[in-house]
């Protein structure tokens, strides 16, 4: 499993999941993290769009914990399309190991215009995604397209670590091309009437007015560094960031940690689909 070809057998595995209800848990072979993950259909007549990716892998010398969730839109194509392909485009990337940054930016892209021009109907969906890299334990690398969203937690303190991609906060980018941003009573604001968030995957109808570069931020994971969470924005339109962080650090189980919060997102009337992941650095 050190090289890219053994990876990729690895990793065409399916991951995630295509059920209304699925949960699950692991660990790394080489520090104390441990991670757990739970997804919970919405009340939306239509089948689960969200999916994730929770796993560690050893890749070229070193382990790999990957961590994403891809909320998706109009379909669910292009958040599996992303659940097999997304962290392999990145990993392929021979400037991973020397710029993350630019590597992920690259990938994140590049997996876009794979999308675009597989065929006509997958690009017609879309998706949103936030993807964690952390590497051998110690360097977590972030990045996200869309309001699927990554926080951390230390000693407590909840630190947002994605930005929310939203169509009034880049309505200027929106606007330069072409497109315009509806704010409807009673609605939440949409690219041309139609999408929620200023950023995304696919979506072949809107994109000369859509962006999908990512943003893209990293962190060591110091002793101080409890817990990371990543979430659908299902979880975060009922829940602050520090809500979630207080109730996941009260659960040293992650996997519970991850299912008491969709719990907490279900109590508070979350009707879209939900989907979280909790990494816990310490034991």
């Amino acid at each position: 499993m050190d090289n890219l070809c053994c990876f990729n057998s690895v990793y065409s595995q399916v991951v995630g999941g295509r059920s209304s209800f699925s949960s699950g848990k692991g660990r790394s072979h080489q520090c104390p993290v441990k991670y757990g993950f739970s997804l919970v259909k919405g009340k939306a007549n239509h089948p689960m769009e969200d999916f994730h990716v929770a796993k560690f892998v050893q890749f070229q010398g070193r382990e790999l914990g990957l961590f994403a969730i891809y909320d998706g839109h109009l379909g669910d194509s292009v958040p599996a399309y992303l659940q097999k392909h997304l962290f392999s485009n990145i990993l392929k990337d021979e400037e991973f190991w020397t710029d993350p940054n630019r590597s992920i930016s690259k990938s994140y892209e590049k997996t876009d215009q794979a999308i675009l021009s597989h065929n006509p109907s997958l690009g017609r969906g879309g998706s949103t995604a936030v993807t964690a890299i952390l590497i051998n334990g110690q360097k977590l690398w972030i990045a996200n397209v869309g309001d699927s969203r990554a926080v951390i937690s230390r000693k407590g303190e909840a630190i947002q670590m994605s930005i929310d991609h939203e169509p009034n906060t880049e309505r200027v980018s929106i606007e330069d091309r072409g497109g315009f941003v509806s704010n409807m009573p009673g609605d939440v604001a949409r690219v041309n009437g139609q999408l929620a968030v200023s950023r995304a995957f696919g979506d072949q109808n809107l994109k000369s007015h859509l962006r999908s570069d990512p943003d893209v931020r990293s962190t060591d994971i110091d002793e101080d560094t409890d817990l990371l969470i990543l979430a659908s924005d299902g979880l975060w339109k009922v829940m602050s960031n520090q809500e979630a962080v207080d109730i996941a650090r009260k659960i040293k189980d992650p996997q519970k940690a991850a299912k008491q919060l969709v719990a907490e997102a279900l109590n508070k009337d979350s009707k879209d689909d939900i989907s979280c992941i909790v990494v816990r650095f310490k034991v």
